[in-house]
């Protein structure tokens, strides 16, 4: 289909194409009487404002971006990222703002892009995930001055807008349960080493271990899929003095523990407690019903676009602290089998 044009309001309306201009673009030099008319036409006929035009012009590009740096087979089974990226379009959806997705192989190639995005005006900001220790993205991104906002918790190297959620407390709350039921020799299944949020949340594990008096704290790392968290299970039961009682850092490692479980023998809860990191829909789906800490993770990606929309805006950059995930009980966990 032809894209519609202002040459041909301008005919419609019997006036030139300056008037034309001067009425789509609130400039003075047209009657109030030219302006309503030329603007019932637009509409009538689908005009809308080229984007690329107005970039140009030095308007917005009326586009948010996103890289994840993640390899791309691993988002189609990752549900964090689908909800989160659900809960970004629907903010971002409402005012007309385009979400630009892009999956990289590392934060070399994140920074590659976000420098291309922003030198061809396609983006007005930037929401940044999985931030590491040491992320070579932030100063870029200060560098070129790029609103954006950072999916995890304020950093003290940055003064960018930050949304977080206290990974501490979720983490202390499942680890109070576990021992509540009687359990003394819990593991967690870690993801990427080198996320900020995994150091967190391992060393939360750690501190409320050691605070329950359980001895050394038994984590292994992985790279959040199927395949490593299943490795992970099965050493931790083939050892002797194996866990009664394992966390997961995403529901995917969780749900691929369960079936290692079965394959071993092992009755899930009767010998084995099983708790999940995300609460998706995955948590359901499998019998028994996987335990899980659980967080409106579509609400986290509505209020980040949210912050950053008002940062694009002008506005000062904040921090917002969103609800701490709470412990939905289901079939995985029970109390700890005799002895």
């Amino acid at each position: 289909m032809k894209r519609v044009t202002i040459v041909e309001i301008a005919e419609r309306a019997g006036v030139s194409i300056g008037a034309v201009s001067y009425a789509l673009n609130g400039r003075p030099g047209v009657s109030e009487e030219t302006r309503r008319r030329i603007m019932e036409i637009a509409d009538e006929i689908g005009w809308r404002p080229s984007l690329a035009a107005r970039s140009l012009s030095g308007s917005r590009a009326h586009g948010v971006g996103l890289v994840l740096a993640r390899p791309a087979d691993t988002l189609g089974v990752e549900p964090f990222f689908m909800r989160f990226i659900s809960g970004l379009e629907r903010e971002l959806s409402g005012e007309r703002i385009a979400l630009l997705l892009q999956v990289v192989e590392d934060h070399r190639a994140a920074v590659e892009a976000i420098r291309l995005w922003w030198a061809e005006r396609r983006i007005d900001g930037l929401v940044v995930t999985d931030l590491y220790a040491q992320d070579v993205r932030i100063p870029v991104i200060e560098e070129l001055r790029i609103p954006a906002v950072l999916a995890g918790r304020p950093r003290p190297d940055t003064r960018l807008g930050a949304v977080w959620t206290d990974d501490t407390a979720a983490v202390d709350a499942s680890v109070d349960y576990l021992v509540a039921l009687g359990h003394r020799r819990i593991a967690r299944v870690a993801g990427l080493p080198g996320l900020d949020h995994t150091r967190v949340r391992i060393a939360a594990f750690r501190a409320a271990v050691l605070r329950h008096g359980l001895g050394e704290p038994d984590v292994v790392e992985t790279d959040y899929t199927a395949e490593e968290g299943g490795r992970a299970t099965r050493a931790l039961l083939s050892r002797r003095g194996r866990p009664t009682a394992i966390l997961y850092d995403n529901d995917v490692m969780a749900v691929a523990a369960l079936t290692v479980a079965q394959e071993m023998g092992l009755s899930v809860p009767g010998e084995l407690s099983i708790l999940a990191g995300d609460d998706s829909q995955l948590c359901v789906l499998v019998r028994p019903a996987l335990t899980a800490l659980s967080r409106d993770i579509q609400a986290y990606g509505l209020q980040t676009a949210r912050v950053l929309l008002d940062l694009i805006d002008g506005r000062a950059p904040r921090a917002y602290q969103g609800n701490t995930a709470r412990l939905t009980v289901r079939g995985s966990t029970a109390a700890a089998p005799d002895g």
